[in-house]
């Protein structure tokens, strides 16, 4: 196959006008395949990797359904994410077990749908203050044994974990197991102090930037000067146009630079259906429009997919090519499998997706399979 006419993103220098070619699963420099698609007018950009969300089209990973999250990679793959990482809610431990083994066995069994690259855990290691959507009852003190039974049970999948730095043992919790997992400091009540403490203890990411935090003032810089003063730590932004608003995510892409910006979309449930009530972590949510809201009018997660959040980025001034690197590059590099996806490299997995003048997917590629 071999995808011509459009402009392909390159990681030197934006987009530049050259053929996407792949024979089978990878991308290769050139193509023996007579095929091609006319992508003129077009921007050819990689698939997208989602490290943060929790579900769509009525299925969320902490259903632990195994039919569920099928239903979840087969839309994500359909909207051009075509690695997958998705986010577990505070559980209980049993839960969460069953969680991490329906994830290890969907990865085993090879189903269809998007990658399935990993879990992310959000919960339970939060604070009560800053718990946003997550049930207070089933917060849990930063557990480093806890971890592994579950990181054991999901069988090598989970990449990301949570933690708020201020809860007591959270600094032993980062330090024994940095080395295995990605440490992201998330819903805190963080001071800059202790979230520089904890930078340097071994966290390297930011859990949703500016939410479930305090804020950035000149006085009280907390978790968002800390990771500004930590320069090889990486900033998750939820850019769906409700979480945060259109300046601070311009604020944030000069701040932290596009190298240190991971687009997520922290999608529920609700995704990809229609207005009304859902489930999140056991709380119902009413979703009316793009907006999600607990009982008590706190937002509680999104139904705003990656491929539409870039497209947001786009459309509050992110130049193009900056919010695909945030979508598709750092992602992949958070959870160590940029060496396979993530750009468009001759070698690399041919997961392509061709996207219109407006941004509206108009082609997915899979493997060097269309499937969209």
């Amino acid at each position: 196959m071999k995808i011509t006419g459009g402009r392909v993103f390159d990681l030197e220098h934006g987009f530049v006008e050259r053929d996407v070619c792949f024979d089978g699963a990878l991308l290769t420099p050139d193509s023996r395949d007579r095929e091609t698609y006319d992508a003129s007018g077009c921007w050819i950009i990689p698939g997208l990797t989602d490290v943060h969300f929790h579900g769509c089209r009525g299925a969320d990973l902490s259903d632990g359904d195994p039919e569920g999250l099928q239903s979840i990679a087969e839309y994500e793959l359909s909207r051009g994410v075509t690695q997958i990482c998705p986010a577990g809610m505070t559980l209980l431990e049993e839960r969460l077990l069953k969680v991490c083994r329906t994830a290890a066995a969907h990865k085993r069994e090879g189903r269809s749908g998007a990658d399935l690259v990993g879990i992310n855990l959000e919960g339970p290691f939060l604070s009560y203050a800053k718990r946003g959507a997550q049930n207070g009852d089933w917060l849990h003190r930063p557990d480093a044994a806890m971890l592994r039974r579950l990181m054991g049970a999901a069988e090598g999948l989970v990449k990301l974990v949570s933690v708020a730095p201020e809860e007591p043992g959270a600094m032993e919790f980062i330090r024994a197991v940095c080395e295995d997992v990605n440490v992201a400091v998330a819903h805190t009540t963080a001071e800059y102090d202790t979230a520089l403490e904890a930078f340097r203890s071994g966290a390297r990411e930011v859990t949703h930037l500016f939410n479930a935090m305090p804020g950035f003032t000149h006085r009280a810089p907390g978790v968002v000067g800390a990771a500004l003063d930590s320069p090889w730590t990486r900033v998750e932004l939820i850019c769906d146009g409700i979480h945060i608003h259109p300046s601070m995510v311009r604020a944030a892409f000069k701040l932290f630079g596009a190298d240190r910006v991971v687009l997520i979309s922290d999608t529920m449930r609700a995704a990809g259906m229609t207005d009304g009530k859902y489930d999140l972590g056991g709380q119902e949510v009413t979703v009316k429009g793009p907006l999600a809201t607990l009982a008590d009018g706190t937002i509680a997660g999104s139904v705003t997919d990656l491929m539409a959040c870039m497209k947001t980025a786009v459309s509050f001034g992110i130049p193009l090519a900056d919010a695909v690197r945030a979508a598709a590059v750092n992602p992949a590099q958070v959870i160590g499998i940029f060496d396979r996806v993530g750009s468009l490299e001759p070698g690399k997995r041919a997961n392509v997706v061709v996207l219109d003048q407006d941004l509206v997917v108009e082609a997915v590629f899979f493997k060097g399979e269309r499937v969209g």
